[in-house]
């Protein structure tokens, strides 16, 4: 590749699909690590995914809805996140059902059985046409026909396993893309979880012919050790498969980017250097986190986990908020549902008795929906008029049409930017003060404006009115800056390419596609 951007006159870019053995392997890292070591290169590159299933997604500056993973890749790639690089995102709303985002649009509630292929009521055999497939597949690699036209590269991400097997009929997103498109495929396996070589043979062996013969090799993530140790099985592997692995990176602590979901990966911001760093103040700020079912965009305390002195946990008893200088009630797809969660636990009480004592409370999204005084929901969970917590004079309507919006405005004199995806009309009908589209009454603040923790001099002002109205001699550190940690983090990513993986033959991958003559494993091979 020489660097420069693909010309319009039909030139089409590189690609490569890391696919991994089991979800939370590393793909969305990987991936991301990728994406900025090319454009350290000079590489024009974007990322892809064709079918993200996630509660924590993001707004585009064109006001479409993408996977947050997607848009941390492409912060990696230092380009600009659209809807071509997420083209189906699925919301989960229950164990069997997600919203449907395509394009970056909600089109609809659909049963996994549904959308995977047969009719609601359908027996096993009555299977829906296989049309849907086609269509999303259709979507999908035109989306992706589109970025590689566009730019040097693209780095894919795919869902899961390749391997699993029950699903590939339907599959968009790991070897029925890579098929369609003809990428090459780099598999990623967690060595911390051992198994590791098991995986990547049975990874392989389950795969079709066809299918096997677009996987290139391997690559071992989390690997803690000498890696000298580990090269005999390397090659035993390299033997069984005819596939090379194209690096061993190691474990590495600290990484605080956005993923899919999983509590522990935004609870990563919270081990970084910089939070063991001592407080500017006397005191520290312990914040704890109601971890509501189905809870979306949890992200949104990554800024405050990387604030020294500042100790973010996740809670679900309400003795966990006895000693809580701030409790955040977050974003979730079903607030009626977190709600009822909320009074079972005894966490609504709890959050009542702080904003009596003028304790601070924070709600954000659904968290702010649910601290109203009632919500009227046909939409989302159809139960009618519920009553809220009361703690604001707010009423919330839910709305067929989904809100999706890049707002900017000015809180407690700092200038904020956030996004919002929400299908809550929220009437505001007084409190002490406005804040952002919500408002303020005592110590309990309420926004649907996701992300704005993150503006720097918004986030300062905001934890010293916690510090205050919680007693503490607390003190916000002047320079931390939330952006340019994210930045620190995309670059150790890179450098966990840079240095540990083989990039000339990454490279190679990247550029001439799948390799000639990869051999067929079949099963019980060795």
């Amino acid at each position: 590749m020489n660097g420069q951007r693909k010309a319009a006159g039909g030139a089409v870019g590189g690609g490569l699909l890391v696919a991994g053995t089991t979800s939370d392997a590393g793909k969305s890292v990987v991936t991301a690590g990728i994406c900025r070591w090319l454009v350290r290169q000079g590489v024009s590159v974007a990322p892809f995914k064709a079918q993200n299933m996630s509660l924590n997604s993001f707004v585009t500056r064109q006001g479409a809805e993408i996977g947050r993973a997607q848009a941390m890749q492409a912060a990696a790639a230092r380009v600009e996140p659209t809807a071509l690089m997420n083209p189906v995102l699925l919301k989960p709303g229950s164990d069997r059902s997600s919203q449907v985002v395509l394009l970056g649009k909600p089109v609809g509630e659909m049963s996994a059985r549904g959308y995977f292929g047969r009719s609601q009521g359908a027996s096993a055999g009555q299977e829906r046409p296989a049309g849907r497939r086609e269509q999303l597949l259709g979507t999908v690699t035109e989306c992706l026909a589109e970025l590689r036209r566009t730019h040097d590269a693209v780095i894919c991400e795919g869902a899961g396993s390749p391997a699993e097997i029950n699903l590939r009929r339907t599959d968009i997103v790991n070897m029925g893309l890579a098929r369609a498109a003809r990428l090459p495929v780099v598999v990623v396996g967690d060595i911390d979880r051992g198994g590791v070589f098991a995986s990547f043979f049975g990874t392989t062996a389950l795969l079709a012919a066809e299918d096997q013969g677009l996987v290139a090799g391997y690559l071992v993530n989390k690997f803690r050790g000498d890696v000298s140790l580990l090269e005999p099985g390397l090659e035993m592997l390299r033997g069984i498969t005819g596939r090379q692995t194209y690096g061993v990176l190691p474990y590495a602590h600290g990484l605080g980017i956005d993923e899919e979901d999983g509590l522990r990966v935004s609870l990563r911001g919270a081990v970084r250097e910089s939070v063991v760093a001592p407080p500017a103040g006397e005191d520290v700020l312990r914040v704890a986190v109601c971890a509501v079912p189905l809870m979306s965009n949890f992200t949104d305390v990554d800024a405050l986990a990387a604030e020294p002195g500042v100790v973010v946990r996740f809670v679900d008893r309400p003795e966990e908020l006895a000693d809580a200088d701030l409790v955040v009630l977050p974003g979730t797809r079903g607030t009626v549902r977190a709600l009822a969660w909320l009074r079972e636990r005894g966490l609504a009480d709890a959050v009542a008795r702080r904003a009596a004592e003028g304790r601070p409370v924070l709600g954000i999204c659904g968290g702010f929906q649910m601290l109203g005084e009632r919500i009227e929901d046909e939409v989302e969970s159809r139960a009618g008029t519920v009553e809220g917590l009361g703690l604001l004079p707010v009423r919330v309507r839910f709305a067929v049409e989904k809100t999706l919006a890049r707002p900017s405005g000015e809180a407690l004199g700092e200038p904020v930017e956030g996004y919002e995806i929400h299908h809550g009309v929220a009437e505001v009908a007084g409190g002490d003060e406005a804040f952002l589209d919500g408002c303020r009454v005592g110590a309990v603040w309420g926004t649907h404006w996701h992300g704005s923790l993150e503006s720097d001099g918004f986030r300062r002002a905001f934890l010293r009115e916690v510090a205050r109205a919680a007693g503490r001699r607390f003190v916000p550190a002047p320079d931390t800056r939330f952006g340019a940690l994210r930045e620190e983090q995309l670059d150790r990513l890179g450098d966990l390419i840079e240095e540990h993986a083989d990039t000339k033959a990454l490279l190679r991958l990247i550029e001439d596609g799948v390799p000639a003559g990869l051999p067929f494993v079949p099963p019980g091979a060795p």
